[in-house]
C-alpha cells in the first residue's frame, strides 16, 4: 500500500490483520481475464485508507473476537467498497482517483462497469462463504441503500432547491450506511446483543456522515495535490453538498439567482453543449463566485461544526463499552473523521 495512504497513528495495531485483508482481497480477485487482474491490481494498488475493514476488524475485537472469519468479512466490505469507487467514476465522469487516472480513464467506461460488477459479485460470494445469514442481510440491504444514494443524489443534480433532508438521506445512504454495516457485521461476529449491535451501528453511521461532512468541506478548501483529486470536484459534477446549501440559504435572493445560473451553466458545460446552440462549451465554468459566497456565508466552517456534533454522537455510542486498545483506535478513528486535510 503506498505510503500515506492509511491514516497514520489510527489503525497502527491493526497491521498483521490489515495485512491478511489486503492479501485475502488479492486471492479474490483470481480470473481468466488478464483484463480484469491488470484493473484489480491498478484499483486495489491505489491504497487507499482501508477504513472499512479496519472498523470490521476492531469492532469484532471490541466485542471480543478477533478470530479468522474477520478477516474474510472485512475484505467483502472494502470489495464492495471498491465496487462502488469503480461504478462512482463513471456516473461523476472522473478521470482521476487517489490522485492516478481512474479505472474508466485508463480502460473505458464499460469494462470500469463490469470491473464493479465482478468486485460486487466476489465480496457477495465472500459473504455468503462465511454463512452467517444476519451478516448476509445487513449486506445485501447495505447495497440497496447505496444504490438509493447514488439515484437520489443524482436525481437532483445542479439543483439548486435541494434542502438538507434530501442532502442528509444521501449521505446516510451512500456514504454512512456501509461503515454502520462494517461496525455491525464485527459486532455479530463478536456474539453480542442486540443493544450493543445497535450501538456500534450508530457509531458506524454517525462516524460515516461526518466523514463525509470533512470530505465535503474538503472540496471547498484543500488543494489538487491534497485531495487527489481536483478541488471543487463535487461542484463540477452538479453535487450541491451542505457547505453550498448552507451558502445558498443564507445569501441574498440576487446572490441565490447568481449561484442558481452558475450551476446551470455548470451543468450544460458537463454535458458538453450551450443551451442556444448545442455547441460544445469550455470544460471550465468560473466557479469562483461561488467559492466566494461559501467562505462569505461560513460554509465550510459550519459544516464542520456539523461533523463535530455526529464525532460526539458517534463517541457517545460506544461509551458503555470497556476501555482497551480496540475502543482507543476507534475513538481516534472518529476523530480523525474531522481532523484530516485529505
Amino acid at each position: 500500500m503506498p505510503p500515506g495512504s492509511r491514516p497514520l497513528g489510527v489503525f497502527d495495531a491493526l497491521g498483521p490483520p490489515l495485512e491478511q485483508v489486503e492479501r485475502a482481497m488479492q486471492e479474490s480477485l483470481a480470473s481468466e481475464s488478464e483484463l480484469l487482474a491488470a484493473m484489480g491490481e491498478h484499483v486495489l494498488g491505489a491504497g487507499g485508507k482501508r477504513m472499512r475493514p479496519a472498523l470490521v476488524l476492531l469492532s469484532a475485537e471490541l466485542c471480543g473476537y478477533t478470530g479468522p472469519r474477520r478477516i474474510q468479512i472485512a475484505a467483502a466490505v472494502e470489495l464492495l467498497h471498491t465496487a462502488t469507487l469503480l461504478h462512482d467514476d463513471v456516473v461523476d465522469l472522473s478521470s482521476i482517483r487517489r490522485g492516478r487516472p481512474s479505472a474508466n480513464a485508463v480502460w473505458g467506461n464499460r469494462s470500469a462497469i463490469l470491473a464493479g460488477d465482478f468486485f460486487y459479485a466476489r465480496s457477495s460470494s465472500m459473504i455468503v462463504e462465511d454463512g452467517n445469514l444476519e451478516i448476509l442481510w445487513i449486506f445485501s440491504d447495505t447495497i440497496r441503500q447505496m444504490s438509493e444514494g447514488e439515484l437520489l443524489q443524482l436525481s437532483r443534480s445542479f439543483d439548486p432547491s435541494v434542502t438538507e433532508a434530501h442532502y442528509y438521506r444521501v449521505i446516510d445512504r451512500k456514504s454512512a450506511s456501509l461503515l454502520a454495516a462494517a461496525c455491525e457485521a464485527g459486532a455479530i461476529l463478536g456474539g453480542v446483543t442486540r443493544a450493543e449491535r445497535r450501538r456500534l451501528a450508530e457509531f458506524g453511521r454517525e462516524f460515516g456522515v461526518a466523514f463525509q461532512l470533512r470530505d465535503d468541506a474538503l472540496d471547498y478548501e484543500a488543494a489538487e495535490a491534497e485531495l487527489g483529486k481536483k478541488p471543487y470536484t463535487d461542484l463540477r459534477e452538479g453535487k450541491v453538498t451542505l457547505p453550498l446549501l448552507l451558502t445558498l440559504k443564507r445569501c441574498t435572493h440576487a446572490e441565490r439567482e447568481e449561484l442558481a445560473e452558475i450551476l446551470k451553466r455548470t451543468a450544460l458545460a458537463s454535458a458538453g453543449v450551450t443551451e442556444e446552440t448545442s455547441a460544445p462549451v469550455p470544460a471550465d465554468v468560473d466557479l469562483s463566485p461561488v467559492i466566494e459566497r461559501v467562505r462569505r456565508y461560513r460554509g465550510i466552517e459550519d459544516t464542520m461544526r456539523r461533523a463535530e456534533e455526529h464525532v460526539a454522537r458517534a463517541t457517545a455510542a460506544i461509551d458503555p463499552f470497556p476501555a482497551g486498545p480496540a475502543k482507543e483506535a476507534l475513538l481516534a478513528a472518529a476523530r480523525y473523521a474531522v481532523d484530516r486535510d485529505r
